[in-house]
């Protein structure tokens, strides 16, 4: 059974009103799946180019290692070569943080070589759905949420220096929503030779809906708003993208805005995915 089966994904992106370009990139691979999404930061249109190679190199290279690791399972996999000693699918960690590796170093060369591309970087969060678990790797501020039977809930901690002053204490919730450190990051893809990627591991139950943003909406709408909205389209994801990324332009549009919604329609083991059906076959 594909992944396809079981998972329903819309993807939206919009400029915004403000910015004359969109440097956000989403991709998802239902088969896989695989859901990303970067928000680029940079000189001119630099920032663009960081986010699109972050999501197509990272897709492109996840897809193609989950299907070589099924080979090797079969061969044996000491757990001692892999890290995240912690998770339950440490294997998978391994791919989604050897990818994310990869990436930081392609960019982070790019910046380098080219003058126009000097400084450029990107934020990144990732899911990988897989045997009823969902695999979550994020870099910078953009966000993942998960609705529950009616409830949203962050998954994601910001890698930023405004959250990183409300954990200490430094300044209240209702400061830092006018705070003019909201979009210092203290983590982005490919602005270092080496990158720390947060990488967890949740399980999912049918009927959850996942949200992967820029702060493109979690600046401009309130996160008891983003509930209530996905409450209301809990049977229309499109919809719910769709007036997600209205609200957000009708509260000042001031950044691009990017929305990926998952909703998972029935339980997925590990035997049931797109790669182990196909390494059955070729045996």
């Amino acid at each position: 059974m594909s992944l396809s089966d079981v998972l329903d994904v819309v993807r939206l992106t919009d400029v915004g009103l403000v910015r004359d370009h969109n440097e956000d990139a989403i991709a998802s691979d239902d088969e896989a799946g695989i859901v990303i999404l970067a928000d680029g930061m940079g000189g001119y249109k630099s920032g663009e180019v960081a986010s699109e190679m972050a999501v197509l190199s990272i897709t492109a290279e996840l897809k193609e290692a989950l299907m070589d690791f099924q080979l090797n399972e079969d061969i044996g996999l000491e757990d001692d070569d892999l890290p995240y000693g912690t998770l339950a699918h440490k294997g998978e960690a391994k791919l989604i943080s050897d990818a994310v590796i990869r990436a930081n170093d392609a960019i982070y060369r790019a910046s380098q070589i080219y003058p126009q591309c000097a400084g450029m970087g990107t934020t990144l969060v990732l899911g990988l759905f897989v045997d009823n678990v969902l695999l979550v790797g994020h870099i910078g501020d953009s966000r993942l949420y998960r609705l529950r039977k009616g409830t949203l809930l962050q998954m994601t901690e910001d890698h930023s220096l405004l959250h990183e002053q409300l954990k200490i204490g430094l300044i209240t919730a209702e400061q830092a929503r006018f705070s003019s450190n909201r979009n210092i990051l203290t983590r982005a893809l490919g602005v270092d030779p080496e990158v720390q990627l947060e990488l967890n591991e949740f399980d999912v139950e049918v009927d959850d809906i996942y949200l992967l943003c820029s702060d493109g909406l979690s600046d401009m709408v309130d996160d008891v708003v983003i509930e209530s909205t996905l409450n209301a389209y809990t049977f229309d994801l499109l919809g719910a993208a769709e007036s997600l990324v209205r609200m957000a332009n009708d509260n000042g549009g001031k950044d691009n805005v990017s929305v990926v919604l998952v909703k998972v329609k029935s339980s997925f083991n590990r035997s049931d995915s797109w790669y182990d059906n196909l390494f059955n076959w070729l045996r």
